[in-house]
């Protein structure tokens, strides 16, 4: 990767992080390589750099090539979702270690760690609160990683990634921060001392609804190394197309999560003026409790809002009029999505699971798109002023 790549704006290495234009045709869109093999040769010397679409792919290492410049690594793996990412990641420990996780992250990481590794017999921890206290009562002499979000899901917890950086590094912990949310436009915890990356690249960084993803960025070399066997071994890696799909998706993905932020932001802001009693969980907010470490570490707050109409009732009479936000799973797409994560990306947790982590029968996630925002705060006016009457 060359200096002046390393020095450009974020915008313009989305786009140039990789030469723009094919070198043999001149094709300003790269070419999309559908080979599953390579011709190759016995003479080590003249071997060429693909062999096996499994093991690497010219589309794919274009994509990772750009998703390592972005997230200022060394190394990036593409994988075929956010959570093959997550769980090929985990090979790097082994039965007897111990991992300290978030207890508010997505549910299919808990589901994955409680029902996958646990049965592996890696030991895991969920924590009500990442801080340093909290963080060192629940360690042990096997504890090798800590896993957490921020901004977490759904309840978008913010936490000081910097301090948690340190205090793996002084434990010879690996650090492992879930990036999806905030993307590397808006916060680069590789930067703040983090050791690894992950992402569900189906969310912002394909920001259209058509390709499901993951990719884990790093700059530690035993990672990197750990990775690069196991993308190969256990084979959970994109098709060409869909790295092809995400390349070009990466290169607005700086003017999208503007966009997506300076929207939620608005609404967030509309929605307290006007309603109150409505609790409002958007980072962006100076009433968000970690709002200022979140101003520290984060370029803007994001496009997540959550909110909390109290009752399922509630949340059936709100949703009714809305026809701008669509119902449904997901987030981080252009358009506007609602989902309640009781039923959703929590339904596998128990309800008492629910209720010690805040996600109440009342709680919708809400992914703020890209249309234009009074459009979308007046959409959700209508179902708010059903359940909130003046």
């Amino acid at each position: 990767m060359s200096k002046k790549t390393r020095h450009q704006a974020f915008n313009t290495q989305a786009i140039h992080a990789i030469p723009n234009f094919d070198q043999q045709t001149g094709a300003v869109v790269p070419s999309l390589s559908l080979a599953t093999t390579f011709k190759n040769s016995l003479d080590e010397h003249i071997a060429r750099p693909f062999e096996y679409s499994r093991t690497q792919n010219p589309n794919r290492f274009q994509l990772e090539k750009v998703l390592a410049t972005l997230e200022h690594g060394e190394f990036a793996y593409a994988f075929s979702s956010g959570l093959a990412a997550i769980s090929t990641l985990s090979h790097f420990f082994k039965k007897g270690d111990h991992i300290i996780a978030g207890q508010n992250i997505y549910g299919g990481s808990v589901r994955y760690f409680e029902q996958g590794l646990q049965k592996l017999g890696v030991e895991i921890t969920f924590v009500d609160s990442m801080q340093d206290q909290t963080l060192l009562k629940a360690s042990r002499k096997n504890t090798k990683g800590v896993f957490f979000e921020s901004p977490s899901n759904p309840l978008l917890d913010i936490v000081d990634i910097e301090q948690i950086a340190e205090l793996a590094k002084a434990n010879s912990w690996l650090s492992i921060v879930d990036n999806t949310f905030a993307t590397p436009y808006i916060q680069n915890p590789l930067k703040l001392g983090i050791d690894v990356v992950v992402h569900s690249s189906t969310k912002y960084l394909s920001g259209h609804s058509d390709i499901v993803g993951g990719a884990v960025v790093t700059n530690r070399k035993d990672v990197h190394d750990a990775l690069g066997f196991w993308q190969n071994a256990a084979g959970a890696v994109p098709s060409p197309f869909d790295c092809w799909l995400l390349l070009r998706s990466i290169k607005t993905l700086g003017l999208r999560m503007q966009r997506h932020s300076d929207n939620a932001y608005y609404i967030a802001r509309k929605l307290l003026e006007h309603y109150p009693d409505l609790k409002v969980f958007y980072p962006g907010m100076i009433s968000h409790p970690n709002h200022h470490v979140a101003a520290k570490q984060m370029n803007a707050f994001g496009g997540m809002l959550t909110i909390d109409l109290k009752t399922k009732e509630r949340v059936e009479i709100f949703l009714k009029p809305l026809q701008i936000f669509t119902f449904a799973e997901s987030l981080g797409c252009v358009q506007s999505l609602i989902c309640y994560p009781p039923t959703m990306t929590h339904a596998a947790f128990t309800e008492e699971q629910k209720q010690k982590l805040g996600i109440t029968e009342g709680l919708l996630r809400l992914s703020i798109g890209i249309e234009d925002k009074d459009d979308l705060y007046n959409d959700l006016k209508q179902g708010m002023d059903r359940v909130y009457p003046f």
